[in-house]
């Protein structure tokens, strides 16, 4: 069964994610990162069933004009639900508080 890929660069990683299912893996390198997602997806499959077939994904590139709005990080009061929302990513992530 063939799936698609999305490899991208996060920091000094290649991470290649698989599009039809929800399993992801790194590497020093594309190769290596897709190596690393072909042995995750067998796993992954050794679990659940193979589907019969796979609709390939939609692929697209979205372009936003120069004149796009840039996000600007402003100070956040610590009692706001958005804080909280943060922090409680930040846990989930493991990323330090």
């Amino acid at each position: 069964m063939r799936f698609t890929a999305a490899v991208t660069h996060e920091g000094s990683w290649q991470v290649a994610r698989c599009l039809e299912v929800e399993v992801a893996s790194q590497g020093g390198t594309v190769e290596e990162a897709l190596a690393n997602l072909r042995e995750a997806l067998e796993l992954y499959f050794e679990d659940e069933m193979l589907p019969d077939s796979i609709e390939p994904p939609i692929i697209a590139t979205i372009e936003l004009s120069a004149g796009a709005r840039r996000f600007r990080s402003s100070p956040v009061p610590k009692s706001s639900p958005r804080s909280r929302r943060a922090a409680s990513s930040r846990r989930v992530s493991g990323e330090a508080t």
